[in-house]
This record gives structure tokens, C-alpha cells and sequence, in this order.
């Protein structure tokens, strides 16, 4: 039963039907699945293929933004049951993180937000379309040992390089891991931006930042 619910959870999100992913997260949790389940191979599945497909051109921005309404909604439903269950929990460590400039995709980035929130980081998510000097200002702020730059457009990759090259010259660099993410991005754009490593999904991204914090 609960591999149909999870393949219903993230048909609702690729379909975009939001009163159905709603209507799924309650079934899931009167059913007793954790929630974190359900958000990671059931609706992170659907947005991901969403972001795939408009990768290959499959799909439009109208087929993102309903796909992500529909996961916000699902969302909204399991957050109280995340949050009873993390009432006390001690915070694994700081992440950094935001869309690049000239970008304002935030689907993937809220999907790795939300996971490493209910992992017990701490995290600043800076937004969409965040400078290089925005990043900077908020490691200084905030002391983080974890940055991560999204991407969806081609554009990213130069403003990634940017942004981790800002770093550099404040002489921060040397203070924080960096990650990378986004339908287009791979190893390679990792190792050309100068980040440490590239995370494929919300569960890689988690993986990453426990084992950068010494909690994997």
C-alpha cells in the first residue's frame, strides 16, 4: 500500500493537482508514514521529474509552478507532525542557502530547505536571485559551516563560479563546504564552479551536510 501512495503522491505533484496532494498527505499520516517518507520518495519524486522534464523541454513553467503549489499544499499538511516530531533536537550545524543571481527557480531549493530543516539544521534560506555580496553578508552573519547555490538556468553556472569566487576573496572560503544543486547541474559544474561537491536531490544534500558535520 504504502509504495501506490507514495507513486499517488507524486503523480499529484507532476499532474499538478493540488487538492489531491493535499487529500494524500492526510491519508499518509492517518495511515502513520512518516512524513519525511512521504516528502522524499513520494512528492520530491514528482517535483523532481516536473524539473527533469522541463530540463528536456517536456514540460513549461506553468507545469513547474502548479507542481509546486501542489507540493506546498502537501507540504503544509505534514509540517505539524515534522515539527511534533523534532520538538527536541539538537541542531546538527548551519547552512547557508539561495537561488544564484538572474535566477528565481525555488522548487529544489525549498525541497533542500525543508529536508535539511527536518534533518535539524539550522538554515537561512537568502531567497531567489541572491548576489554574491548577499551570500558573503550572510556567512559573515550567520557563521555557517555549509553553503548551498541553486541553479535552474543555464546563466547559473557563471553566477555560481562568482559567487564561490566572492567567497574566496573575503577569505571565507577555507570556512565553509560548498554544495551545489539544480536540474542542469552534475560533478563537472561542481568542479568548475569551485564548490566541494554536487547533490542530485534533497536526500543527497542531507547526506553531504551530515557527513561535512561530522553527523553522518
Amino acid at each position: 500500500m504504502s509504495k501506490e501512495l507514495l507513486a499517488a503522491m507524486a503523480a499529484s505533484v507532476i499532474e499538478g493537482e493540488i487538492e489531491q496532494a493535499a487529500a494524500l498527505a492526510h491519508q499518509a499520516l492517518a495511515a502513520g508514514m512518516d512524513p519525511v517518507e512521504a516528502i522524499e520518495h513520494g512528492y520530491a519524486e514528482g517535483i523532481r521529474e516536473v524539473g527533469e522534464g522541463f530540463a528536456r523541454g517536456d514540460y513549461f513553467l506553468p507545469h513547474l509552478a502548479i507542481g509546486a503549489e501542489a507540493m506546498k499544499e502537501a507540504l503544509a499538511v505534514l509540517e505539524p507532525e515534522l515539527a511534533r516530531r523534532q520538538q527536541e533536537r539538537k541542531t546538527l550545524g548551519r547552512v547557508v542557502i539561495g537561488t544564484v543571481a538572474g535566477d528565481i527557480h525555488d522548487i529544489g531549493k525549498d525541497v533542500v530547505t525543508f529536508m535539511l530543516d527536518v534533518s535539524n539544521f539550522e538554515v537561512h534560506d537568502l531567497g531567489v536571485d541572491v548576489p554574491p555580496s548577499k551570500f558573503v553578508d550572510a556567512i559573515r552573519e550567520h557563521k555557517p559551516e555549509i553553503v548551498g547555490l541553486s541553479g535552474f538556468l543555464t546563466l547559473a553556472f557563471e553566477q555560481m563560479k562568482r559567487t564561490v569566487d566572492a567567497i574566496a576573496e573575503e577569505g571565507l572560503r577555507d570556512d565553509v563546504k560548498i554544495m551545489i544543486g539544480g536540474a542542469i547541474m552534475d560533478a563537472s559544474a561542481a568542479k568548475y564552479v569551485g564548490a566541494d561537491a554536487y547533490g542530485p536531490d534533497a536526500a543527497s544534500a542531507v547526506r553531504l551536510a551530515k557527513s561535512w558535520t561530522g553527523n553522518a
